[in-house]
């Protein structure tokens, strides 16, 4: 009799260690998912940015032509101008046929080469398109603080716009020059739909991994220790 109640008693104390230690692990799981879900949640932080259009059908409008006026979208223009593609003087041009939205598109006077510029910003992408000639080339380099960052130059044409997906991260200006073959050609490019993020995406970097991770563990462990004493 009293040998089956020992062997009840150390069934029940083996199950009890058994069931201490699947809930201690149980917890450890969980504590790791959890380090790592929050490690991810940090590293997220700034990945993703509101997008902001410009349409130039926004600025005071006008029956022909007109400088797009320096904090238009937060930047400053450099020989940049807009214009009203549906005025009678323009039809079936580019700045007619390079309309994306509304009636306005942005252009560079004299088909010389034009700036924006402001604070960190992202370009997405914008439309391209010829004013009055097809087939020249534009240039378009993103800049920080002076540096070359990056650089694309895409053929247009006077018939329709051209979509060219950018992806400039972490700029501070752009340079846009057109140069084509022909001595006689007029370099005039249309510019819609220009689509930037207002902050450059700001995501820690992969050294802080480690230490995001190793905060996570020893916090981790912390809790475990606290659960034991409490146990014992």
């Amino acid at each position: 009799m009293y040998i089956l109640k020992d062997v009840i008693k150390k069934y029940k104390l083996i199950k009890s260690y058994n069931y201490y230690h699947m809930s201690i692990s149980t917890i450890a799981k969980k504590l790791s998912t959890a380090a790592i879900a929050a490690t991810v949640i940090v590293l997220g932080i700034g990945a993703v940015a509101q997008a902001t259009v410009l349409t130039f059908d926004d600025i005071a409008p006008v029956s022909y032509f007109d400088l797009i006026p320096n904090g238009y979208g937060g930047f400053n223009w450099n020989n940049f101008y807009y214009v009203n593609g549906t005025n009678t003087a323009v039809s079936l041009t580019g700045y007619d046929n390079g309309r994306v939205s509304g009636d306005y598109v942005g252009f560079n006077g004299g088909g010389a080469p034009a700036v924006v510029s402001g604070s960190i910003f992202d370009l997405n992408s914008a439309y391209l398109t010829a004013a009055w000639n097809s087939g020249f080339s534009v240039t378009v380099e993103g800049f920080k603080s002076g540096a070359s960052l990056y650089s694309k130059t895409v053929v247009v044409n006077t018939t329709q716009p051209i979509l060219v997906n950018f992806d400039y991260f972490g700029i501070d200006e752009l340079k846009f020059k057109a140069f084509a073959v022909q001595q006689d050609y007029r370099t005039h490019f249309v510019l819609d739909n220009f689509t930037f993020n207002e902050k450059a995406t700001s995501v820690p970097e992969p050294t802080l991994l480690p230490a995001l991770l190793a905060i996570a563990t020893v916090s981790a462990g912390s809790v475990l220790r606290r659960k034991q004493l409490k146990q014992s």
